[in-house]
């Protein structure tokens, strides 16, 4: 990968002046609500309230984030594992994506996904199988594009360790065979699992370099940066719903936790990791917006622990919520 790669240019000052201030914090608001969320889990996981697997989003959030503000919630979503942020951000509420971690019936998929299977009214599911939503999510773009409906599109979420798997290639060449309304978002953290990107990928732009073998724009992204990430976000939707054709992009990212909860990360230094973690997304918007006059320190702390109190009290509902009934385990396997 490029030491610095060409990110897409956006113009701060407008996007700020576009959101404006109420807008700004709410983004902020649910960067640290993710946060919250993510950290307060991980904790019940390791006192063994959770089981399973666990995927971390933390230090990606600015990603997904600014694409939900920037394209809206009214397009088909899915993405992999790690999807308790989307999730939040299309609407499920702390509660029941946390009883749903615990396990309980009053949990988003009842207690039977788990953390890698969230879902909303237009989020298609987190997804175990590295690269099986890519497939899905081009399905939903044929869908759209079948009934005629010409103002959504389908956005894809995945990672970097999808990128060289089968299901990814076949779901672009039809995407750009067919014409259809997709959004496909590489969140590139760098590794897969424990596996450098440079080590997997045989070049180093995953969008760029990849997309004019599928016929398609790129556009690369620094996603560490909520308004680098917006201000993409928000042409490509727009380009997307005027052609009618799919887009390939990459945002390049990093992760501060191990690939999930089992994965101690002993690939990168602490001197590494403390680099990494310097430029926090939360971090970086914070002090975008204190310079610019629309949040205070007081208002920080304020937004700071009312999001920890809403997980707080989220895991309290986990917590004194009941278990499944084992003779409803086989229901809604099949349509009705």
């Amino acid at each position: 990968m490029p030491e610095k790669p060409d990110y897409f240019k956006v113009d701060r000052q407008a996007i700020m002046d576009k959101l404006g201030p109420n807008k700004l914090i709410g983004c902020w608001k649910q960067m640290v609500l993710i946060r919250h969320f993510e950290l307060r889990a991980e904790a019940a996981y390791q006192q063994g309230k959770i089981g399973g697997f666990f995927h971390a989003y933390i230090g990606q959030e600015a990603i997904q984030t600014a694409a939900v503000e920037a394209l809206g919630q009214n397009n088909w979503y899915a993405t992999s594992y790690r999807c308790h942020a989307l999730a939040l951000l299309l609407g499920a509420t702390p509660n029941e994506l946390m009883a749903e971690l615990y396990g309980r019936s009053t949990g988003n998929a009842k207690g039977r996904g788990g953390s890698m299977h969230f879902f909303t009214e237009r989020l298609l599911g987190g997804h175990g199988i590295v690269a099986g939503q890519v497939p899905i999510a081009t399905g939903a773009g044929f869908s759209l594009k079948y009934k005629g409906i010409k103002n959504e599109v389908s956005v894809c979420f995945l990672g970097d360790g999808a990128v060289p798997q089968g299901a990814f290639h076949e779901s672009l060449n039809l995407a750009s065979l067919w014409d259809l309304p997709c959004i496909y978002v590489i969140e590139n953290n760098k590794w897969g699992m424990g596996t450098a990107i440079e080590r997997a990928v045989c070049v180093p732009l995953l969008a760029e370099d990849k997309a004019p073998g599928y016929n398609m724009k790129a556009y690369t992204l620094d996603g560490l940066d909520f308004f680098s990430c917006f201000g993409a976000f928000e042409k490509i939707f727009q380009e997307v719903l005027q052609t009618q054709r799919p887009v390939l992009v990459e945002a390049i990212t990093e992760r501060f936790k191990g690939h999930s909860i089992s994965d101690p990360g002993l690939y990168r230094t602490k001197n590494d990791l403390k680099e990494i973690m310097n430029r926090d997304p939360l971090a970086g918007m914070q002090l975008a917006l204190k310079e610019a006059g629309i949040i205070t320190d007081e208002q920080v702390k304020e937004i700071d622990k009312e999001m920890r109190e809403t997980v707080m009290e989220a895991m309290k509902f986990a917590d004194t919520s009941p278990w499944p009934n084992l003779g409803t385990l086989e229901e809604d396997v099949f349509a009705p």
